[in-house]
């Protein structure tokens, strides 16, 4: 490649704050990306961005462009704005897409046909044929889509895998997976999205523990039941704020999974999250139990101002950490790093691989390439995760039905549907 590859993010809220940018910066600055570009609906979260003490101190001197400019009024939207974003960007460039659950096809299938890969944070869309139709249009231009389902990348569950494929565990029979959100959540945009109609707990934290399993064992769900418990947002808005579902895989296995915006924002963890999972062998039994939420690491601050707001706090220092290192600032580590990463270096090595051949060839390549990491099953692509879309779809027409069971159907037309 000739220079380093432009990145446009679709989105300036909390992943993109949290994990998207610092991620993003230390990739330019070790010269593996380039220009950085950030659209959101108005100026108000690319400031917060821009006058971040914490960026400033980490990635000093560096920037990205902001559309629309943080001198516009906050109160200004701009809801097309990417479109003409994405337009002016050259061809095959990465588009990382961090907006709400049901603005994801919409702003995914604008990339595409603008001609660029994507990172998408999970889940891609909210029914199957979307992510059907995305598969497709990608494949058919040689772009890459890579979902980020960071768990994936945690090494707990790269261990787990590993040992589920050699039977070291057995077959999974019965588990149960919680990942409760700080109750502060509620404070945030998500007043504005979060609602009923749109989305749940279940499908916006529970989806990764679902894929979890799922990447551990190799397992497909086939039915899904979810119940919902209403209430409203500081605006007014009613959502979902907490989840219970229940998902049957095809050994007849169940997983239990409890979601919830309500952890205590003074309590001691940043959030709860666990999976427990209990598997059968001849004879013998075999279990796996990740506590994500104790990583063996406890530490007291002056204030309230530490990692998690609380001056006590369970610090994890898997997911996401800024610390030292030997260049200026600091690096960002963790699996979420390693997650954004590895899906930035697939999209990386489709275009290194492909300079300089002619057209016809070079699409090719990309589409062998393509093939390659769908097979690997590691990075989240639609090709070997619309299941998981599957599972939303069903959750969703399970808690607007009461927790309903939905059955999920493969074989020549996935789909989902609500069982009599």
């Amino acid at each position: 490649m000739k220079k380093p590859l432009e990145v446009t993010i679709i989105g300036g809220g909390m992943i993109t704050q949290d994990l998207l940018l610092p991620t993003i910066y230390h990739l330019q600055r070790t010269g593996f990306l380039g220009k950085i570009s950030i659209c959101a609906l108005n100026s108000a979260p690319l400031r917060i961005l821009r006058e971040s003490e914490t960026f400033l101190q980490a990635f000093p001197g560096q920037e990205f462009k902001a559309y629309p400019a943080t001198s516009e009024d906050p109160a200004k939207s701009f809801p097309n704005l990417y479109k003409e974003v994405l337009a002016a960007m050259p061809p095959r460039q990465v588009v990382v897409v961090a907006m709400p659950d049901h603005l994801h096809y919409s702003v995914v299938m604008e990339a595409l046909a603008c001609g660029q890969h994507v990172l998408c944070v999970k889940p891609l869309v909210l029914n199957y044929a979307q992510a059907v139709e995305i598969e497709k249009a990608a494949y058919a231009k040689g772009l890459f889509v890579g979902i980020e389902y960071h768990k994936r990348f945690d090494r707990r569950a790269l261990i787990a895998r590993r040992d589920y494929e050699l039977g070291n565990f057995g077959e999974f029979k019965m588990g149960e997976a919680k990942m409760i959100e700080p109750y502060l959540y509620r404070f945030s945009n998500f007043q504005n999205w979060f609602t009923c109609d749109k989305t749940d707990p279940f499908v916006y934290v529970g989806c990764h523990y679902v894929d979890l399993v799922q990447f551990i064992t190799q397992l497909r769900p086939v039915e899904v039941s979810v119940t919902g418990i209403k209430g409203n947002f500081p605006n007014g808005n009613e959502g979902y704020l907490w989840a219970n579902g229940r998902v049957r895989y095809e050994n007849g296995a169940l997983l239990s999974v409890t979601n919830g915006l309500g952890y205590p924002d003074e309590a001691a963890g940043s959030n709860e999250q666990c999976l427990m999972m209990f598997c059968e062998g001849k004879g013998k039994s075999g279990m796996i139990a990740h506590d994500d939420q104790f990583r063996g690491v406890e530490h007291s601050y002056l204030s309230g101002l530490g990692c998690g707001g609380s001056v006590f706090n369970y610090v994890n220092p898997d997911f996401f950490r800024l610390v030292p290192w030997e260049g200026a600032g600091y690096q960002p580590v963790g699996y979420g790093v390693d997650s954004v990463t590895a899906i930035l270096n697939a999209i990386r090595k489709l275009e290194v691989e492909t300079a300089g051949m002619e057209v016809g060839a070079a699409l090719a390549k990309r589409r062998e390439l393509i093939l390659e990491v769908d097979r690997k099953g590691i990075i989240a692509t639609p090709a070997n995760s619309s299941s998981n879309e599957l599972v939303v779809e069903a959750a969703r027409l399970s808690i607007l039905n009461n927790g309903q069971r939905a059955a999920i159907t493969y074989g020549d037309r996935p789909r989902a549907e609500l069982l009599g």
